[in-house]
């Protein structure tokens, strides 16, 4: 599916969030340091439940390091500052949807350098930013939308309504 970043992730809830939707959707995570938490941190892993187990997670010391191991990667960085739309991007298998920290985004330097890269999530009036959590999670679906969740049937991840199966009728879900 895809590789999510989260660099320097400061709210242990969002990223124990944010590791349920990687478990629910096959996406890898990667942490870029420094984190404002500890991982055995009880609120993280809360917020992820019993779900770590299905997340291969990998850390790194900062962005350079990660770019450094996948050289050939495509990368898109989530923004409010950014020109295009999230929907706008035709995501492909394996791409990296980064995403900065709470209070601040991700560097400037950063989006400077990948503006071409850069995508926003729309939203209305003075807001400034959506939830970390919620924002991984309209990226990672709008680019599974795009595939036709057919990844997702391939691993078995889609599940019909028990009661469908049970009565013999398909789901519509």
């Amino acid at each position: 599916m895809f590789n999510i970043v989260l660099v320097e992730p400061e709210i242990p809830q969002n990223t124990g969030n944010i590791v349920r939707t990687c478990a629910a959707t096959g996406c890898k995570l990667h942490l870029v340091r420094p984190l404002g938490f500890e991982v055995s941190d009880k609120y993280l892993k809360r917020a992820g439940l019993d779900y770590w187990h299905f997340v291969d997670i990998s850390f790194y010391d900062n962005i350079e390091e990660l770019f450094a191991k996948f050289p050939g990667g495509r990368f898109w960085f989530f923004s409010t500052k950014a020109a295009k739309t999230h929907s706008d991007v035709q995501y492909r298998e394996g791409d990296f949807l980064v995403f900065g920290k709470e209070t601040k985004g991700l560097p400037e330097e950063l989006l400077a350098r990948r503006y071409d890269e850069a995508v926003r999530i729309p939203m209305i009036g003075e807001i400034r930013s959506l939830n970390l959590s919620n924002s991984v999670a309209i990226a990672v679906y709008e680019g599974w939308r795009q595939f036709g969740f057919a990844e997702g049937e391939k691993r078995g991840a889609l599940r019909s309504c028990k009661p469908c199966a049970d009565s013999g009728r398909e789901s519509k879900l």
